[in-house]
């Protein structure tokens, strides 16, 4: 619970900038919004994920623009989703009342409905009297382009070179002709209703009156609902699982199947740092993990979507020298993802720089030919056998695989540091050939299997034999090396090792050891294993939850019990988690975070089934 009101207009207790943590998402699977536990928004990129932002204040507090919303005297806040929905609810109490807001982005099918990208925030008051205060301030083009803005009672259309939203509201509207304020009081039972619409001349401006706004409300809770519901998890943790679900499914982009890493860019691996990267953009690692959680829990047609997604545009089709995949593609399937930087931003807390686009999209990866395969394999397994089509593209990579499985890469944490000997990626290299060499047995397909086994066994034997360190008594990160890397508790997931082998349990033990804190675990150690970046990081979620499930299938269940339960203390108030965990609990990095959901998924379905 947060107090409000001694700052100036929205900034909280003089504060420019609230946490990472202290924020709930909408979206409508095409965009998503973050709004403050203050009740305002300050990210939002219209009209699709990675677009230029609209409100990006959590990044530059006075150029990135928001939308503000909140008592206009001193209230405690609340939030929390109206359950088993996205829709997120922020309540305001004051001395002399109670209030809510209802943020929600319509989910609609209609392509020119779709376009409109409409969010609509419910102001009621449900106790006493309350007043409020609003403030539209966008800024587009990441806070770089100008634009004008037209009032006319209560509609008011921000115009800039490229793009065009239009804001309707039940209450009074006044401008500057940049922004547009409003200060209204609501006494017990009255409402107002904001919605901000992006028109043109394939949408055309709509009001959204109280009545339509309740209607659209139902209408945007039966949607998530109705979809929650295909769920087959009846196991524990069910809410974190299924709120855990909920996020994944808000980072699907309806029109091709994609899943973003994370909708935001640049949030800061360590407060002042460089470590700011932009993630809305279809990490092939962490969207086959995603198909694999998702279709855990019974969502066998998001799998079909990322399928779809993967055979239209070619995925496993490509060309380039450095192989037939890249490590992240653009949400339309898109290649070029060139990187640069915000520089007029000054990033969240000071930490620049801001940047747009991934450099790393050039870098080899050799893991996510072992991510890609395994999700193809569930999928033929779990979802629907794949076409013939299909699998001559899957015969196409593994035959490459083959060929270049044996040399250095930048490897699953995208070091900056130059290429390695990466024992994860040779781990996956081995979880592609081993899968596909499955589905070629089981549906009898056709496939060079002599040459496919003969790779697959010399990947095991190198790990075996170089992989491993006598001195560490430990699996290590790089070959004939001796630092530690998190990434391996995928050994017994992936079922390359027993849980139960001895050299396992050792690692398992050292690991336990050097990059556990608590239940917290740290990926490696920079000082030991330069990464090619300056300064610190936190501890890694995913990893984290990989460590739960790797005590779960050794045995030690009341151990992985409460480093689950313990983990759980870390999420947000509304059940969200960024990339990382700081040194005192804070959410770091980008937020929220796929692959942390992901893995969360994994750990509680397979703990609860060891439970019993």
């Amino acid at each position: 619970m947060a107090e409000y009101g001694s700052g100036g207009f929205g900034q909280p207790g003089g504060s420019r900038y609230l946490p990472i943590s202290e924020h709930g998402l909408i979206g409508d699977l095409r965009t998503a919004a973050l709004v403050a536990t203050d009740g305002t928004i300050d990210w939002y990129c219209c009209p699709r994920f990675d677009a230029p932002s609209v409100f990006a204040s959590i990044l530059d507090a006075d150029r990135g623009g928001s939308f503000e919303l909140s008592a206009d005297v001193p209230a405690r806040t609340r939030q929390f989703y109206f359950p088993d929905t996205n829709v997120l609810i922020t309540r305001f109490f004051a001395a002399d009342g109670v209030a809510e807001i209802q943020d929600f982005m319509p989910v609609v099918d209609e392509s020119r409905e779709a376009d409109r990208h409409r969010l609509i925030r419910r102001v009621i008051c449900v106790r006493g009297v309350l007043p409020f205060k609003a403030k539209v301030a966008p800024r587009f083009g990441y806070g770089a382009e100008s634009h004008t803005v037209r009032l006319e009672s209560h509609e008011a259309v921000f115009r800039s070179p490229s793009l065009t939203l239009a804001l309707t509201s039940t209450a009074p509207l006044e401008s500057d002709g940049l922004d547009v304020w409003s200060h209204f009081k609501l006494l017990e039972g009255e409402s107002q209703v904001f919605a901000l619409d992006r028109i043109g001349d394939d949408v055309p401006a709509r009001s959204c009156p109280r009545a339509e706004a309740q209607e659209q409300a139902e209408a945007t809770v039966r949607f998530w609902r109705r979809w929650l519901s295909r769920s087959r998890y009846h196991g524990r943790w069910r809410e974190m699982v299924h709120r855990s679900a909920l996020l994944l499914k808000l980072l699907t982009y309806a029109p091709t199947g994609a899943i973003v890493a994370a909708p935001t860019t640049s949030l800061p691996e360590q407060i002042g740092g460089e470590r700011n990267w932009d993630y809305r953009y279809v990490w092939v690692r962490d969207a086959a993990f995603c198909i694999y959680a998702m279709l855990r829990l019974g969502f066998t047609s998001e799998a079909e979507a990322f399928m779809g997604f993967i055979s239209e545009h070619g995925i496993m089709r490509g060309t380039k020298e450095s192989g037939p995949l890249q490590i992240m593609y653009g949400i339309d399937g898109r290649c070029d993802l060139p990187e640069y930087e915000l520089s007029h931003l000054e990033g969240h807390l000071g930490s620049a720089p801001v940047r747009v686009g991934n450099a790393a999209t050039g870098q080899l990866q050799l893991d996510i030919y072992g991510a890609l395969i395994d999700s193809v394999y569930l999928y033929d397994k779990w979802g629907q056998p794949i076409s013939s089509g299909h699998w001559d593209e899957v015969g196409a990579v593994v035959d490459w695989l083959c060929r270049h499985w044996d040399q250095p890469d930048e490897g699953v944490w995208e070091t900056r540091a130059g290429r390695r000997d990466f024992v994860y990626s040779r781990l996956m290299c081995w979880v592609a050939l081993e899968r596909a060499i499955r589905m070629a047995n089981r549906r009898g397909l056709p496939a060079d299997l002599p040459r496919w086994q003969q790779s697959r066994d010399a990947i095991y034997r190198q790990i075996m034999a170089r992989g491993w360190s006598d001195d560490r008594g430990a699996f290590v990160q790089g070959l004939d090396d001796t630092v530690l890397d998190a990434s391996l508790l995928m050994m017994p997931m992936t079922k390359f090792i027993s849980p139960t082998d001895p050299k396992w349990l050792s690692t398992l033990d050292v690991l336990t050891s050097d990059l556990v804190s608590d239940s917290l675990v740290y990926r490696y150690d920079p000082a030991a294993s330069p990464d090619g970046l300056r300064g610190s990081e936190g501890t890694f979620s995913i990893c984290s939850f990989w460590y739960v499930e790797a005590l779960a299938r050794a045995g030690r269940l009341e151990e992985a019990r409460l480093a689950f339960e313990k983990m759980l203390t870390y999420a947000n108030h509304v059940g969200l988690f960024a990339e990382e965990i700081g040194r005192t609990g804070e959410q770091l990095g980008n937020f929220p975070q796929a692959f942390t959901h992901l893995s969360l998924i994994s750990a509680a379905f397979n703990l609860d089934r060891a439970l019993g």
